[in-house]
């Protein structure tokens, strides 16, 4: 399916590429979301009346970010979990945890935004993670787990 983007998505396109996806991504994901339109003939055409106000919005976004970013950037999270003697968490820190004790100190972050490529946390010690809290936009963030008995 041949598709117009309204925006930036990762991995596919920049704000105004038409670009051919399959039909399943298109109609459950990029469609419902707004992230595209069909690439008819009117689409297009009007995609082109509203270029600049959805450029202009797009950067925003961005300059949003950034500022959220340069907060949040190098931060370091502590995190307290029960543990065994051995530094083995009896359950784990997952991204949920990352967001409540950012959302405690003051950072509002979404779930889907924390990116954490090894999984949860399941042993004691310090982890670098990262945000992103746009698609151009990537934080680094250390998060140190204690150990409680």
């Amino acid at each position: 399916m041949q598709v117009i983007l309204m925006e930036k998505v990762a991995n596919l396109g920049n704000l105004g590429d038409v670009v051919k996806v399959k039909d399943g991504f298109a109609r459950n994901f990029l469609l419902p979301q707004g992230k595209a339109k069909r690439a008819t003939e009117a689409n297009i055409a009007a995609f082109e009346v509203q270029r600049v106000a959805l450029e202009k919005a797009q950067a925003e976004a961005l300059a949003k970010a950034r500022e959220r970013g340069a907060k949040i950037d190098g931060l370091t999270l502590q995190i307290a979990q029960k543990a065994g003697v051995d530094g083995r968490l009896f359950g784990s820190v997952t991204n949920y945890d990352i967001v409540e004790a950012l959302k405690a100190q003051g950072h509002e972050v979404e779930r889907a935004m924390v990116r954490m490529p090894e999984g949860p946390l399941k042993q004691v010690g310090d982890y670098e993670i990262q945000i992103q809290l746009h698609t151009d936009l990537v934080v680094a963030v250390k998060i140190s787990v204690l150990g409680e008995t």
